[in-house]
């Protein structure tokens, strides 16, 4: 088995601090551009197409912009568009949409509807000529370099960064300013802890089913992270709210079943430790990531996320954890992390 070190996906993992610093200290004139387009056509609704990963990031999208910047966003049904040939009105909206590669043909769908009904039309992408930037009027260069290992990393968090510099270009604040310039050094702090989640992947080599819980902002934290782990473990991991899980799924919980939550600083902390708390009599095992010691006391399985990270960015930080996690578990298990099985770095629905 090849040293961890020596694959892409670890490099790229790592690339991540560089990536944001360039977002962040360049000037995006097209994030610019947006928000100028925004506030002159009084959008207040958003209409976001994308899969897989980048659905993740429009998750985040739904709260960074919904709280922050009080715009509606909904997620598509790219079906509509392809299959059923039934669009909804999008006169009135925004169409984001957002795709690493850009190629897949239902997204592209989506804007080109977007087009024809006279929206205003977006991409965020790493390749700007690709058909999804041809079909927007604004593209989003996310400037992270080619990505090669098939679980999208990187991009990920280039794309959450995005929209946090889109998020503060309709409403900034010095205070919002100086929370994203120290992103790029919190970024690099998860790293100082890395050992810790090669020794947690050995505890859960044999682990076929868990749970992650993620709320608020942190929400998209849960889906990304056990996409990864199934990706990349064949791991059968299944994302929540804390408030969902409550609603009927608990009942999975019995001793010893694992139930990782993702519980930083914030408004959803008192509620992510009630669920802590809930599981825990159920005799969970319970990994949790937080930037609180009196959170992550609770646990014996436990990493430690960078503290003084607002709830708004935070999602950018703890998702690496969760990336590094999954990799680390998979190449314990002598799997492939740069080649998960079944898997093409692009993939074409309709």
């Amino acid at each position: 088995m090849n040293p961890i070190k020596n694959t892409r996906l670890f490099q790229e993992i790592h690339e991540q601090p560089a990536v944001i610093q360039n977002l962040i200290s360049q000037p995006q004139d097209a994030i610019t551009t947006l928000a100028d387009e925004i506030r002159k056509r009084k959008i207040h609704h958003i209409f976001i197409a994308a899969r897989g990963t980048s659905d993740n990031a429009g998750r985040y999208a739904q709260y960074i912009l919904g709280a922050n910047n009080q715009i509606v966003v909904s997620l598509a049904t790219p079906s509509l568009f392809t299959i059923y040939q039934q669009p909804p009105n999008l006169s009135d909206s925004l169409v984001l949409g957002i795709s690493q590669s850009g190629k897949s043909p239902d997204i592209v769908s989506v804007l080109k509807e977007g087009q024809k009904q006279g929206a205003l039309t977006a991409a965020i992408t790493n390749y700007v000529a690709s058909d999804l930037g041809k079909a927007a009027d604004i593209v989003l260069d996310l400037q992270a370099g080619e990505e090669i290992s098939l679980a999208a990393t990187k991009t990920y968090t280039a794309q959450l960064t995005s929209l946090a510099l889109l998020s503060y270009a309709l409403n900034p604040t010095d205070l919002s300013q100086q929370q994203l310039q120290r992103l790029p050094e919190k970024v690099s702090e998860v790293f100082a802890s890395e050992t810790n989640l090669d020794r947690l992947a050995e505890r859960y080599r044999y682990m076929s089913h868990c749970v992650v819980i993620g709320r608020g902002f942190n929400y998209a934290t849960a889906f990304e992270l056990s996409l990864k782990m199934k990706e990349l473990t064949y791991t059968i991991a299944e994302p929540y709210s804390s408030a969902d899980f409550l609603h009927g799924p608990v009942a999975l919980v019995d001793r010893g079943f694992p139930v990782f939550v993702v519980a930083p600083d914030g408004k959803m902390n008192a509620q992510m430790v009630a669920l802590v708390e809930k599981v825990q009599q159920r005799h969970a095992e319970v990994v949790i990531l937080s930037d609180l010691d009196s959170v992550l006391s609770r646990s014996g399985q436990s990493f430690p996320l960078p503290l003084d990270v607002p709830e708004w960015l935070s999602p950018i930080t703890s998702i690496i954890p969760g990336q590094m996690f999954a990799m680390y578990l998979a190449h314990t298990r002598g799997f492939d992390v740069d080649n998960p099985r079944g898997l093409n770095k692009v993939t074409e629905t309709w």
